[in-house]
C-alpha cells in the first residue's frame, strides 16, 4: 500500500485574532507547518500548537515566511538571497526551542506563502531557504511545491525534500499554484478537493514536461471548508488504498 503524509498550516492565530480551528483538524492530519511568528503567530500560539500537535501525534515543522502580517506574507517581498537565509534559520530556531521545550524534535520546514512560491521559481531565493534549513539541521525534511527549484535546491543542499500538492488549489499549466485573485484558484467544496487529492496523490502534479510525483498534500488551515475537507480527504485516499503516513 503506497504512503502519503497529508499536512496543515497551524498555528496562525495571533493575538485576539483566531484563524482557523486547529484543535479540529490536528486529528485528522500526519503533519502540522506551524507559523513562526512573522506572517503569523505569536509565541503563545506557537507554544500552545507544538503542544497540540505533540498530543496529536503528528509531525511538526517550521512554517517561514516573510515577515508581513498585515499581508498574512501572501504578498511579495524582494530581499537579498542572504536577508531570506537569516530570516528562514531565525524562525526555524524560534519554533524549534518550542519543540524542545515540549520534548519533540522538528521533522521539516515548509516555507509559506509568497516565501514558497517566489522560492518555487528563483532558484537564489531556493539557494537561500536550503542553505538555512542545512544550516539548522541536516536531517530536516524540506517541503516544496512538486517539480520546482525549492526541491532542486534541497537535494544539492543534501536535504531529504518532500514534493507537495494542494487539493484545495487550482494550478497553472506549469504546475505552478494559479494566483489567489484569480476566479477558481481557491477550491472549497470538500468533495471537490477530496477528488483532487486522489489525482495528486496516484498522477502527481502535470508539469509543462512531464509529472512531479507528490509526497505530501496540503489542506490550508484558514479555508473554511478545511475540517470538512481533511475528513473527505482521508476517506477518498483510504478508498484508493493510500495510507496516510507522516513525514519523517
Amino acid at each position: 500500500m503506497r504512503r502519503i503524509d497529508l499536512n496543515s498550516d497551524l498555528g496562525e492565530s495571533f493575538g485576539a485574532y483566531r484563524l482557523g480551528d486547529d484543535e479540529a483538524l490536528l486529528p485528522l492530519i500526519t503533519s502540522a507547518n506551524l507559523a513562526c511568528g512573522l506572517h503569523a503567530g505569536d509565541p503563545v500560539v506557537m507554544a500552545r500548537t507544538v503542544r497540540l500537535a505533540k498530543q496529536a501525534g503528528v509531525a511538526i515543522g517550521a512554517h517561514p515566511g516573510y515577515p508581513d502580517l498585515q499581508g498574512f506574507g501572501r504578498r511579495a517581498m524582494t530581499l537579498a538571497p542572504d536577508e531570506v537565509e537569516a530570516l528562514v534559520l531565525y524562525q526555524i530556531g524560534a519554533l524549534a526551542a518550542f519543540a524542545r521545550a515540549e520534548g519533540v524534535a522538528l521533522a521539516h520546514v515548509k516555507p509559506h506563502g509568497a516565501l514558497y512560491n517566489q522560492a518555487a521559481r528563483d532558484r537564489a531565493l531556493a539557494d537561500a531557504v536550503a542553505r538555512a534549513v542545512a544550516r539548522f539541521s541536516p536531517s530536516l525534511i524540506l517541503v516544496g511545491l512538486a517539480g520546482s527549484c525549492l526541491i532542486d535546491a534541497g537535494r544539492e543542499a543534501g536535504l531529504r525534500t518532500a514534493n507537495e500538492g494542494f487539493p484545495d488549489r487550482a494550478y497553472n499549466p506549469d504546475g505552478t499554484l494559479r494566483a489567489r485573485r484569480l476566479p477558481g484558484a481557491v477550491l472549497d467544496q470538500p468533495e471537490a478537493i477530496a477528488a483532487h487529492a486522489v489525482q495528486l496523490a496516484v498522477e502527481g502534479v502535470a508539469l509543462e514536461q512531464g509529472r512531479a510525483p507528490v509526497e505530501t498534500l496540503c489542506l490550508h488551515g484558514d479555508n473554511p471548508a478545511a475540517v470538512a475537507a481533511a475528513r473527505a480527504v482521508r476517506r477518498a485516499l483510504a478508498e484508493h488504498g493510500l495510507q496516510l503516513s507522516r513525514l519523517e
